[in-house]
């Protein structure tokens, strides 16, 4: 299936109740078209209730066509499903908040520090310092050496 039009299909549903679940979800949306799928992501889970499911409050409807969506989206949005009003909308693909790699610092790539990372004696770090005041030393050692020199004449 092309992800753009996977994209038209799919809708929204914000602010759902404790007490919503697939089944509730599923019933409220059919009416309006074909039903491919019901999301409803889960909460982190709760070590002290481990058999408690909990959901974050939102949901993903997948319907058949895009003509169905729209209407669900249409028909629900600012309505009421079981005391709390719906937000309904056209679902937005999930940007990422990590990089490619998971969850690495872009500086512990190779190709990062190739191209953007200096040598250490040019990084202006405490290693590049001293090797700056070394260098700069030796250059006014042999420029007092030359000096003599260029009195005599």
């Amino acid at each position: 299936m092309d992800e753009g039009t996977k994209g038209k299909k799919t809708i929204f549903i914000g602010g759902i109740g404790d007490d919503v679940d697939e089944t509730v979800i599923y019933e409220h949306f059919a009416p309006f078209g074909d039903i491919i799928e019901v999301q409803l992501p889960p909460a982190p889970a709760n070590p002290s209730k481990p058999t408690e499911f909990k959901h974050r409050g939102f949901a993903f409807v997948t319907y058949s066509s895009p003509t169905d969506a729209q209407d669900a989206i249409d028909n629900m949005d600012l309505n009421e499903l079981r005391g709390r009003v719906l937000k309904v909308n056209q679902a937005k693909p999930m940007k990422s908040l990590q990089p490619p790699d998971g969850n690495r610092a872009i500086w512990e790539s190779e190709e990062w520090l190739q191209q953007h990372a200096k040598p250490l004696a040019q990084s202006g770090g405490v290693q590049g310092r001293t090797a700056q005041r070394a260098s700069s030393a030796e250059a006014g050692e042999q420029a007092n050496d030359e000096e003599p020199e260029a009195m005599e004449e």
